[in-house]
């Protein structure tokens, strides 16, 4: 099994940032440029997803976990950890299964359990994920921008229109998923319910969350900070879904502070 394509700056204590669904590690540009002072930053492209390879025998979130650990164990050996998104579940993954390794983790618009239902009213309507994995089947790249506009509906316009073009341009610059990750991805948003590991979570955990996002609703932030035994909440009252690059001079004080202790 291949290591997934990253790339290293910074220098200091290590910091590992997994992006979202249908993203690569560049939409981290601006947030990495403003920490690498302090931090010795570690930007890596999920399976399939920018640069890295899609291996279809490691489809499953708990072997996507083990690519994302064999890529850092020769890296590093203790680091906190940045997810945003399809990327949160990914990093409460590691920190479960991982706890030794990981110091702080910070998560971005990260819900444990992506859809609404009887015993969990903080989710998304089933109808948005049924939308995409039926775009997806038709045409990936469409499927894709559309999941861009909606990261930013709601915000200001010429905010939404600055992130839009962070996202659009991450992808320009840096490739596109493929389409068997994307739907994987689909998949885990559909069945996965990570409730059930988050006491095994014990380390401080900072919970990032937009009051107008449209895909990962705030009160599912608010829960999952609540579970988590050193959960910690902030809100973005006016970002949605992509709060580091709406507020992202805000965004990067917060997450230092609390990464400094």
């Amino acid at each position: 099994m291949s290591a997934l394509y990253c790339e290293v700056s910074g220098r200091g204590r290590d910091l590992v940032l997994l992006h979202g669904w249908g993203l690569n590690l560049r939409v981290w540009d601006g947030l990495a440029g403003a920490l690498t002072a302090r931090f010795r930053v570690i930007a890596i492209d999920l399976p399939g997803h920018g640069r890295s390879d899609w291996d279809a025998s490691a489809g499953t979130p708990a072997a996507q976990a083990w690519r994302v650990h064999e890529t850092l164990a020769p890296l590093t050996r203790r680091y906190a950890l940045l997810g945003w998104s399809l990327g949160g579940q990914l990093a409460l993954d590691l920190a479960a299964a991982l706890p030794s390794g990981i110091e702080r983790l910070a998560l971005i618009a990260t819900t444990p359990r992506f859809l609404a239902g009887p015993d969990w009213r903080c989710g998304t309507a089933p109808a948005l994920l049924a939308r995409l994995e039926r775009q997806l089947r038709e045409d990936s790249g469409r499927t894709v921008r559309e999941f861009l506009k909606l990261q930013v509906r709601g915000v200001a316009p010429r905010t939404a229109s600055r992130v839009l073009a962070r996202l659009k341009g991450a992808l320009a610059a840096h490739g596109a998923a493929q389409p068997e990750a994307l739907a994987r991805g689909l998949d885990r948003l559909r069945c996965g319910d990570l409730r059930p590991a988050l006491p095994l979570v014990r380390i401080p955990a900072l919970v990032v969350s937009g009051g107008l996002d449209r895909i990962t609703p705030a009160a599912a932030g608010r829960a999952l900070a609540a579970a988590l035994p050193k959960g910690r909440y902030v809100e973005f009252a006016r970002a949605a879904h992509a709060p580091f690059l709406s507020s992202p001079a805000r965004f990067a004080q917060v997450l230092t502070e609390f990464l400094r202790g």
